[in-house]
């Protein structure tokens, strides 16, 4: 509705994990470091946790795209399956059709293909994304995959992104040996006063906005302090902001627009 008047290309604070509009905060630019290390040198399990909205997908997403060609990568976002569920899963997003019913069938499916692929010069990597709601057998399932290795290295690489609650399950005694092969662990944290100024400055200028079009220092503020840094929230906030500022055919977002806006969104259902 607003894109023209504000001269922009495209919606600025959209909820989807796409990773061009990435901001690199010290600790989401230490994740995204983390994980490329923890691939490319096939370091085996490696864990990012964060708040509901934090940027978990997103810089998986980036990762992904970061990554060279010569890894081949797998992405589970639905983790609300059973063991044989998940490597069936696991074995279609890598492109191949699962043999047989059983559990067995298909491991032995994965690790002939994995073998295949280191020996044709290839890196693998799989991400699962909300690991949190992971079920005990399946996480057991997980930590069985990283069997799967040569004398070397390990044949896949897996990506366990979750909420804090990820933590607190692998903290727990049954899952000591997961926990235990867990080599780099990563954790989000929510952005800054100063790093949510930055942050809606990256996402507007990605978005392509005309000169002048931006938030006052009190409007941060105020979005900093609904918000509490978490990413996600901020993009709806700054959203209806926008909204609001568009009405009131402004282009430099103040603290009436942001009061606007949060209020409409208490009104929401």
């Amino acid at each position: 509705m607003y894109l023209d008047f504000y001269g922009l290309k495209e919606p600025p604070f959209n909820i989807t994990p796409d990773p061009r509009f990435l901001y690199f905060s010290a600790r989401h630019r230490e994740a995204y470091d983390h994980l490329l290390y923890g691939i490319e040198n096939r370091k085996g399990f490696i864990a990012l946790t964060g708040e509901v909205g934090s940027g978990k997908t997103t810089v998986c997403r980036a990762v992904l795209a970061g990554l060279s060609k010569q890894v081949r990568t797998a992405l589970v976002l639905n983790p609300s399956l059973t063991e044989t569920q998940l490597l069936r899963a696991i074995l279609h997003d890598f492109g191949l059709v699962p043999k047989g019913r059983d559990r067995l069938s298909h491991i032995e499916q994965l690790n002939e293909f994995l073998l295949q692929q280191t020996r044709a010069g290839f890196n693998i990597a799989l991400f699962i994304d909300e690991a949190q709601d992971l079920l005990p057998d399946v996480m057991e399932q997980v930590r069985l995959l990283s069997n799967l290795e040569t004398d070397q290295h390990k044949l896949m690489q897996i990506v366990l992104a979750g909420q804090p609650e990820l933590q607190a399950r692998l903290a727990r005694p049954e899952f000591r040996q997961l926990r235990q092969r867990i080599m780099i662990a990563c954790r989000l944290l929510p952005l800054s006063e100063e790093e949510t100024g930055l942050y809606i400055q990256h996402r507007l200028a990605v978005a392509g906005a005309a000169d002048g079009v931006g938030f006052a220092p009190a409007a941060i503020r105020l979005v900093f302090k609904n918000a509490r840094g978490i990413p996600r929230v901020t993009n709806t906030v700054c959203d209806r902001a926008m909204l609001a500022g568009y009405i009131a055919e402004t282009r430099q977002i103040g603290s009436r627009q942001v009061k606007r806006a949060l209020v409409e969104l208490e009104e929401k259902p």
